[in-house]
């Protein structure tokens, strides 16, 4: 499970260290794609695939749905941490969430996301006025 919050920067070639507590987790390879809210998601090839398997089940008529698989595959690429425990984020992920050079690392359980620096701090904020709210309108998924 990833857990946690880290501030990197990206190197002059455009690789990103990934914190020594995820790599383990993420193994030989993982799979980066866009992710929602202009973050990038990191997964573990073994979430990849179970993630790969319940959009396949998406109908094809729905347009919703063929725009979400779209969004997704069509950004998604496969890499693989350095020895250095870095992966390199291609220009059209950095240029889609906006990552120049500082970059916030967090787990969210079964995936990582990465956020450029100035977006998260944005997102938090934002989060952190309206949490009550979002604590009070999740009480109906059962949590």
């Amino acid at each position: 499970m990833f857990l946690g919050e880290y501030q990197h920067s990206l190197d002059t070639k455009g690789r990103l260290t990934i914190p020594a507590k995820f790599r383990e987790e993420l193994g030989e390879g993982a799979i980066l794609t866009r992710g929602l809210d202009h973050c990038l998601f990191l997964f573990p090839n073994s979430e990849w695939t179970i993630l790969e398997g319940k959009l396949q089940t998406l109908p094809l008529t729905k347009h919703d749905a063929r725009q979400f698989v779209r969004f997704l595959f069509s950004g998604a690429t496969e890499c693989e941490l350095d020895k250095q425990g870095r992966i390199m984020l291609p220009a059209n992920l950095r240029e889609y969430a906006g990552i120049e050079k500082d970059a916030v690392v967090i787990g969210v359980a079964s995936r990582i996301e990465i956020w450029s620096k100035e977006k998260w701090a944005t997102y938090v904020e934002a989060a952190e006025e309206s949490f009550d709210q979002i604590a009070e309108n999740i009480v109906d998924l059962g949590i």
